[in-house]
């Protein structure tokens, strides 16, 4: 590893918020938008900051924060 190479770090918070008929509805909802967020951020998808997370329908349910970063070795 050479003296200045930078080591990069990812910090990732998520908040979603449901309201729902039943906890398994909400558990489903929850793990669907999970997933959903995972394929975005493996493909990319996101520069640092927060972004808005939104259901299949569109409607807004929670925020996404990345913070990608960096410290020298």
């Amino acid at each position: 590893m050479d003296d200045d190479e930078v080591i990069p770090h990812l910090k990732c918070d998520v908040e979603l918020e449901f309201t729902g008929p039943n906890d398994a509805t909400l558990n489903k909802w929850a793990a669907d938008a999970l997933r959903k967020l995972a394929d975005r951020i493996e493909k990319n998808e996101f520069e640092s900051g927060f972004h808005p997370v939104k259901d299949s329908v569109g409607k807004p349910v929670g925020t996404i924060y990345v913070d990608y970063s960096g410290e020298l070795a």
